[in-house]
């Protein structure tokens, strides 16, 4: 493991250190001051969806302790935080109606922020889509990007004067595929036909998005967070590196070209583009011009040919052999993942700057001692740092870093059993102590000082 001191010296000068957090993991208080359900509130309540229906229903309560977490946030010497904002708080039927309440929760929470000196990072969209919504066809609807665009216009004219960015959309292929195709997240559908309507939607959305905040407010730096997948072919066959091929156009292209290049790979558009309800306009709308993008990154995916399956991409995932090292949520560490990913990304598309909006580890460390040791953390952290640096070596353009995750959190359908905090959170008592992973953190932003 490197020293904290070199680590930090091989970071530029005005890099930004963060943490990250998201509304729906972190807030509970979903009955509160207006809020209405969201899909994640409905979905998590349905047998067999969730581990031991886990719900957001309280979480971290941060929705009542965001002054001693901004306070948490503050101790660890980071830079900025980014937090993302619920739809349900704002528009609780998703359009219409304002909830002042929500905005006036929103507005405490960033009035905050800047009183502590931490820069200002939302995402408008991570995943807690108002449930409204849902009976209109959701992100399968085109109405659900028009509904994202006027959302868009409320909190921008309301706290966009104290943002530093914004991010329009938090990992669309998690909204896509992970929701519509794969069924593993809210809504949990398993459809290509779901996937391809929710795919255009999706992008339409943010497109849309990116116009109706310039238009509210012409100088807010606006991005969106994309978690690209680093693909790796099986073997050396010509058949699984033409599956890897396939495999990036599947999981990252389906974003980054209609976003950057106004367009969809042709393979795309023979596989699925009759299913996308794709408009005179639209490629105009989802490819406005970018301030910054985010990277999430965690774990890499090997693919294998796969010639007999009937829809494309026609891959299977397979694991290394001999078996590699895996987090506690089974997914493999791989540093040079990250670097190879962000080379790879910035040599294929013109891209403008770059943030890491969201790395990290999941290990389940428990307090002994009223401490939590977690090694294992550290050392993803170290190693994941250090590949990041060769990115930046390397001439990638990457400005930033945040964390995940400031605290342990609803998991999504892996419930309160999987923890990706560096600070750990005693669900019952709603205790925060701060894990050696924080302590670690703490130490190599202030060498960087």
């Amino acid at each position: 493991m490197s020293s904290i001191k070199d680590l930090a010296a091989r970071f530029p000068d005005d890099f930004l250190f963060g943490v990250a957090t998201a509304a729906y993991q972190i807030e509970g208080a979903t009955g509160e001051d207006g809020r209405k359900p969201s899909i994640w509130d409905a979905f998590s309540k349905m047998p067999g969806r969730v581990y031991r229906q886990h719900t957001g229903d309280i979480a971290c309560d941060h929705y009542h302790r965001w002054e001693s977490d901004l306070d948490l946030i503050k101790s660890l010497g980071v830079d900025a935080y980014r937090f993302s904002i619920a739809w349900p708080r704002i528009l609780p039927d998703g359009r219409g109606k304002v909830n002042e309440k929500g905005l006036d929760f929103y507005d405490r929470l960033i009035d905050g922020m800047v009183a502590r000196g931490l820069k200002v990072y939302p995402t408008l969209y991570h995943w807690d889509l108002p449930l409204m919504l849902a009976g209109d066809g959701g992100w399968t609807a085109r109405s659900t990007a028009e509904a994202f665009a006027e959302y868009t216009d409320v909190v921008v004219r309301r706290l966009g004067d104290r943002m530093d960015a914004l991010a329009t959309i938090n990992e669309p292929w998690c909204v896509c595929h992970l929701s519509h195709l794969y069924g593993i997240h809210a809504p949990g559908e398993k459809s290509m036909e779901a996937f391809a309507a929710a795919l255009h939607t999706l992008n339409l959305a943010h497109g849309l998005s990116v116009q109706a905040a310039r238009a509210a407010r012409s100088d807010l730096p606006m991005g969106i967070v994309i978690n690209a997948h680093s693909v790796y072919p099986a073997g050396d066959s010509e058949e699984d590196k033409a599956a890897a091929e396939r495999a990036f156009i599947f999981n990252n292209d389906v974003y980054f070209s209609p976003i950057f290049n106004g367009s969809y790979h042709p393979d795309i558009l023979e596989a699925i583009g009759d299913r996308m309800n794709i408009q005179d306009g639209d490629m105009e709308t989802i490819s406005q011009p970018l301030d910054w993008w985010g990277l999430n990154y965690y774990t890499p995916l090997r693919v294998a040919d796969a010639p007999d399956e009937a829809d494309y991409p026609r891959t299977r995932t397979i694991t290394p052999a001999p078996g590699p090292e895996l987090t506690d949520i089974g997914w493999e560490v791989y540093p040079a993942g990250l670097s190879d990913l962000l080379k790879q990304l910035h040599e294929r598309y013109t891209l403008p700057d770059c943030y890491i909006t969201e790395n990290g580890a999941c290990y389940n460390d428990e307090p002994e001692g009223g401490a939590v040791d977690d090694q294992r953390r550290i050392a993803y952290l170290d190693t994941h740092f250090g590949a990041l640096n060769d990115a930046i070596d390397a001439g990638v353009p990457v400005k930033g870093y945040f964390l995940w995750s400031l605290m342990d959190n609803y998991e999504w359908a892996e419930g309160y059993r999987m923890r990706f905090g560096i600070v750990h959170v005693d669900y019952d008592t709603q205790v925060r102590t701060l894990k050696n992973s924080a302590l670690w953190y703490r130490d190599l932003i202030e060498a960087h000082r």
